[in-house]
């Protein structure tokens, strides 16, 4: 089913929502001691019995001083905060709010920008029209297109997004393909922290314009978090939530704010605007208006709790598996290919690495005796060690991934399942092509058995490490919580898997409580397949009496090959497995 392409800042919509909270509270359960017991620590509350409404058509905006609970606040609106901590209620048109279709008829864009650096303005929107749309890729672009002109982006379609030291589009640039990625599915409901937070005034008042003109021309209903805007970004919202150590000291419009400050006694300066006036007076504001709501607001809030659409049903996926699949592997594989760290550094590496200890290992005489066993079972051992380490450089891009998975699936983009088989899928041909740079020039430069059906067993057995290591670490990043956690387990699960490997101890003299290490490590299949395929049937007698010691058979080289493939494969499941209870978690909030 094709969508009608519109503008999004333009046309009528049938349906509008009123959002409401009523008596709405949110705790924090303080850390506790050895010697304080937790029944005694009351929890703090960080917004506490706030009662609000938004209507379409308005923007609403929560303000207030660092820690008055304003993100908070939105994030309850967006179901992000658990139900555990949360009390009183929230409402669309009157009913209880669902938090899984309110995710589906709502975009929430966050403070922090989650976005791919190195895809392109119009890259970025595509894919998220094309993974939330139930369209065609003719009417995905249109739709781009119309986004773009009027996010004002149009004249930068091309450019990457960069990020920190990398080049790329401006911080109000960032911002506003922020809000287009949560636009492209057309919300009814948008809600935004601190749009204007670290932006210039210009670029602050084209942001706050823009969205005025969605909620005018379109009838969205638009939340958002601010914190001391200009005279011209005032203007432009309807209704002003001031919060105040999460209490709320006014709900309503800025004039009724200045006409409450001034029956107070406050003298407002005229180069100071009254929002600005009013956080700076906030204590003796808050001792002064107790009252959140007047007496015409609370009439009004009760002449608009009435039952009108009820809350949407979920939706279904947009795509196929296998649509999902291809969408996101052609996006993993150009944040692979443009990350020149990964892609080149990886591609050089491997033939430097494999070039240089073929030359270390050239001269070694091949006379089947116990030093060249001994040097061609530590250059099998440095290279499976090489191999398996290399590949976790790739921490930081998972991690990264990571952040943006999160926010995809809890609006139901895609299916987890498509994201790791896609991820998965991509990495296979990336990684191969690895493994046979490495491959080449070692294998023949050290000398090993000089027979083709060798040299592609032997290739096979490294791709299928690289594959090994790089599913561990995909494993590793959807469980950690960041980076200097992930490198921290990575390298002691490493370290293990190479000391239980039984190359430098054997397995007769580990402890039984430590056997069962030994046959998860990563190192000792494809360090005895190594093995096997250099002095399997051939003539070499301490090739042979090594072989017979480690109780190693020809037949062990297939099903060491099926053991790692099946070490590939389990790690992908058990990071399906993680990356499900978090999205899990998270979407049943």
């Amino acid at each position: 089913m094709e969508l009608p392409v519109k503008s999004p800042v333009s046309g009528d919509r049938s349906t509008s929502y009123t959002i409401q909270t009523k008596n709405l509270s949110c705790t924090y359960q303080r850390p506790y001691g050895e010697f304080r017991p937790k029944n005694i620590i009351p929890p703090r509350f960080i917004i506490r019995n706030v009662s609000l409404e938004a209507n379409p058509g308005e923007i609403t905006a929560i303000a207030g001083p660092s820690g008055a609970g304003k993100t908070t606040l939105l994030e309850i609106l967006a179901g992000k905060i658990p139900s555990r901590n949360v009390s009183g209620e929230v409402l669309i048109n009157g009913d209880p709010i669902n938090c899984e279709s309110f995710r589906r008829l709502s975009g929430y864009v966050t403070q922090d920008d989650a976005l791919f650096p190195l895809l392109t303005v119009e890259e970025t929107l595509m894919y998220s029209a094309l993974l939330l749309l139930r369209a065609t890729k003719r009417v995905a672009r249109e739709r781009v297109k119309l986004l773009m002109r009027d996010l004002g982006l149009d004249h930068i379609a091309g450019s990457r997004v960069g990020q920190g030291s990398m080049i790329g589009v401006s911080g109000g640039e960032r911002r506003r393909l922020s809000i287009g990625v949560e636009l492209i599915h057309d919300p009814t409901v948008l809600l935004i922290d601190e749009p204007t937070s670290g932006l210039d005034s210009a670029s602050a008042l084209h942001i706050v314009s823009l969205l005025r003109l969605m909620a005018v021309n379109q009838c969205k209903t638009i939340i958002l978090t601010i914190h001391q805007p200009g005279f011209r970004i005032l203007e432009l919202i309807d209704r002003l939530v001031l919060l105040s150590s999460g209490r709320v000291l006014h709900n309503g419009s800025l004039q009724l704010l200045e006409e409450r400050l001034k029956h107070s006694g406050h003298h407002i300066p005229s180069h100071i605007n009254v929002l600005e006036f009013a956080i700076e007076m906030i204590t003796d504001v808050q001792i002064q208006i107790q009252e959140a709501i007047s007496v015409d607001d609370t009439n009004n809030i009760n002449e608009n709790e009435k039952t009108s659409t009820p809350t949407t049903p979920s939706y279904a996926y947009a795509n196929s598996p296998l649509e999902e699949v291809t969408i996101l592997g052609e996006r993993f594989s150009k944040n692979i290919f443009r990350t020149k760290e990964l892609f080149l550094t990886r591609v050089v590496q491997a033939v430097v690495v494999g070039s240089i200890l073929g030359t270390v290992y050239m001269n070694v005489s091949d006379d089947g005796g116990k030093v060249s066993l001994q040097t061609r079972l530590g250059f099998f051992a440095f290279s499976l060690s090489f191999l398996l380490s290399s590949t976790t450089e790739g921490l930081p891009i998972f991690l990264q991934e990571r952040r943006i998975f999160m926010r995809e699936s809890e609006r139901g983009a895609y299916r987890v399942s498509s994201y790791v088989i896609a991820n998965t899928v991509v990495f296979f041909p990336f990684l191969l092509m690895i493994g046979l740079l490495y491959s080449a020039p070692a294998y023949w430069l050290v000398g090993l058995r000089r027979e083709v059906d060798g040299f592609v067993y032997f290739a096979l057995v490294v791709w299928m490490v690289v594959l090994m290591s790089n599913s561990f670490t995909a494993c590793c990043s959807a469980l950690v919580p960041d980076f200097i956690m992930g490198t921290s387990v990575i390298a002691g699960l490493m370290g293990s898997f190479f000391l239980f490997s039984g190359y430098f101890i054997s397995q007769e003299s580990m402890p039984d409580y430590w056997i069962f290490m030994h046959y998860l490590s990563l190192f000792k299949y494809p360090f005895e397949s190594l093995v096997i395929n250099e002095y399997g049937g051939r003539k070499s007698v301490d090739g042979d009496e090594y072989l017979r010691q480690q109780g190693l058979k020809q037949s062990h080289k297939w099903s060491n090959l099926g053991v790692m493939l099946g070490f590939v494969f389990g790690y992908r499941v058990l990071c399906f497995l993680i990356l499900s209870c978090r999205s899990y978690n998270k979407t049943r909030k």
